[in-house]
């Protein structure tokens, strides 16, 4: 026999995501109760659901008559004897354990015998809440995003305790509320979290390493990636003492490097310095609790180093794949006199081709002009030999990733072009200063890896070794601003920036499945619905290749020598198997051939 519909609903716990959560309740019929034993957290609820209501009335999506109805469904008490009567307990108090289960304690003498109590815990074992308490059967968690209004997806966690009517009567009303439920296991982080903690985490760990800056790391994965938000920035927001609440909790279990808490998040904790809320986190805000950031003694002066670039008239990029001609297409459009170097003259014609294809499309959608995309075709030159850049200021090499046939074209280019001359690799994985050592003039080169489809993607890493001149680095950055690129800078490591952050998040994807926790399909929801990202990570993999992205993570375990970035053994079994994605017809799913 179903229960009947959950109606009266308490939420105990005013802060944001409690407040949050009223709001939707109370505006989807339900009557609902806010507890906060802090009397100016409950009149401040009140105020936010007037504010919010009134906001909607001014943007007309809801009646005055409406909004008096929501008001007056929302009551709020400073004591939890006021839930006597609910159907269903949301609790979202401060992440403490010890705090939780005081407060199920409590309920448990207060509540109806078939009332639900709900933890809104990210971070804390949900079984060991239902174990504490009187009716362990009635126990789950319930796990919003926030902004609680803004964010679809709702995690529902169950433990082995946990009665299947409870959880069906909780999934049907996150439906009610327009949200998308997700049922999980009880794990720290369950899905979301759990992938997007140790994200955060390596990032911070990146930023504290000095290897990239803040304002660099943030770029380039919002730039490489389509995050909504930079990682740095995120943690701001989440508050730095929460995210180190949840990565201490998945390193009990997990004892992962990925999931220990980067120092610099302790230092910034215990010194008070936990993001937007204190005004001050990995960046400054204007007050505690504005989004606004303001120049800080960190924030980089583009000038500092003084060092001067080297004029760039003339262009040459060798190769003559996607990559290849997506650069020269760039460069062309710059008003860049370039020579596009293949194999053979063939190739090279075929390729220059190409561009002339791609512009054609621009053509017919209305982006360019007929005498525009003729313009940018006289701007490239076929060669089917290096010798044709002898005269090139800048040379950029896209073929095939193998170290060995980059030395050897490196080699040839040092032979060819003339002194001074800056020789840039687009090499995603393999080491710049290997390409370097290859030359006699080791300063000159520096890796200069564009993001794929690279007429549309803003993005440019700048990658510098230990031998590369800063003038070599002044001349990149001084080239992408008038390619209208961004680049961050970073140096001679594996991944660079963004596959560095990128990889270790898709394997951790990949083992979530591989254990039979989530479904490829929960897991891309989760992250879709959950943080905002534009694909799911297995979307992503079958885009990129599952031969490609081991190849990867591969380079990355070899890098790091860390047992958790090793690759998942679902990932290298697919391959083996020739599922290597949409390019095969058939990776995490199967897609219809062409």
């Amino acid at each position: 026999m179903d229960r009947p519909p959950l109606r009266t609903i308490a939420v105990v716990g005013l802060g944001t995501m409690g407040t949050g959560i009223a709001d939707i309740l109370a505006r989807a019929g339900r009557e609902v109760i806010g507890i906060d034993t802090n009397e100016a957290a409950a009149r401040r609820a009140v105020a936010a659901l007037e504010s919010s209501t009134a906001r909607s009335v001014e943007r007309e999506r809801m009646t005055r008559n409406e909004r008096q109805d929501v008001l007056a469904r929302f009551r709020v008490s400073t004591g939890l004897t006021a839930a006597a009567d609910a159907d269903l307990v949301i609790e979202v108090v401060p992440e403490d354990y010890d705090t939780k289960c005081q407060v199920f304690a409590e309920l448990d003498t207060v509540v109806r015998p078939d009332t639900i109590l709900a933890t809104g815990t990210n971070a804390l074992s949900v079984t060991r809440l239902a174990a504490d308490s009187d009716r362990p059967e009635r126990v789950l968690g319930l796990h919003f995003f926030n902004p609680a209004p803004a964010m679809r997806l709702v995690e529902i966690v169950s433990s082995v305790l946990t009665s299947p009517r409870a959880v069906a009567a909780v999934t049907a009303l996150a439906r009610e509320l327009g949200k998308d439920p997700i049922a999980v296991g009880d794990r720290p982080g369950f899905v979301a979290d759990g992938l997007l903690f140790g994200y955060l985490n390596q990032a911070a760990a990146m930023y504290e390493s000095r290897y990239a800056s803040r304002e660099d790391i943030d770029s380039a994965m919002k730039l490489g990636c389509g995050l909504p938000m930079g990682p740095l920035a995120l943690l701001d927001l989440i508050g730095i003492d929460t995210a180190r609440t949840v990565l201490e909790a998945m390193y009990a279990q997990s004892r992962e490097r990925l999931h220990a808490p980067a120092p610099v998040l302790r230092q910034l904790s215990e010194a008070g310095l936990t993001g937007r809320k204190a005004g001050r986190g990995f960046y400054t805000y204007a007050a505690p609790g504005s989004a606004e950031v303001v120049p800080d003694a960190l924030t980089p002066d583009p000038a500092a180093s003084g060092a001067g670039a080297r004029p760039v008239a003339s262009v040459g990029v060798v190769g003559s794949g996607t990559m290849a001609t997506g650069i020269a297409e760039v460069f062309a459009k710059a008003g860049c006199p370039t020579v596009l170097v293949a194999r053979s003259d063939g190739k090279a014609k075929a390729a220059v081709e190409r561009v002339g294809a791609s512009l054609d499309r621009s053509v017919r959608k209305g982006r360019m002009t007929p005498g525009d995309r003729d313009a940018v075709m006289a701007s490239l030159t076929p060669a089917g030999s290096p010798e044709a850049l002898a005269g090139a200021d800048l040379v950029v090499e896209a073929v095939a990733e193998d170290l060995g046939v980059k030395r050897e074209l490196f080699a040839r280019l040092d032979a060819v072009c003339k002194p001074g001359a800056v020789l840039a690799t687009t090499t995603s994985s393999l080491p710049v200063v290997a390409c370097a050592r290859a030359t006699s003039r080791p300063q000159d080169v520096i890796g200069m890896h564009f993001f794929n489809p690279a007429p549309a993607m803003r993005l440019v890493e700048v990658v510098t070794t230990v031998l590369t001149a800063e003038d070599t680095r002044a001349t990149v950055h001084e080239v992408c601003a008038k390619l209208r690129k961004h680049p961050v800078d970073c140096g001679d490591r594996a991944g660079f920036i963004v596959n560095a952050l990128l990889f270790p998040y898709l394997n951790n994807a990949v083992k979530m499945v591989q254990e039979h926790y989530a479904s490829p399909d929960d897991i891309d929801t989760a992250m879709k619905l959950g943080g905002g990202y534009p694909m799911g990570p297995f979307e992503l993999l079958d885009v990129v290749g599952l031969d490609v992205s081991l190849a990867i993570e591969r380079v990355l375990h070899e890098e790091f020598r860390d047992p958790s970035l090793a690759p998942a053994p679902l990932l290298e079994h697919l391959v083996s198997a020739g599922c290597l994605g949409r390019k095969t017809g058939r990776g995490f799913r199967e897609y219809a051939r062409r």
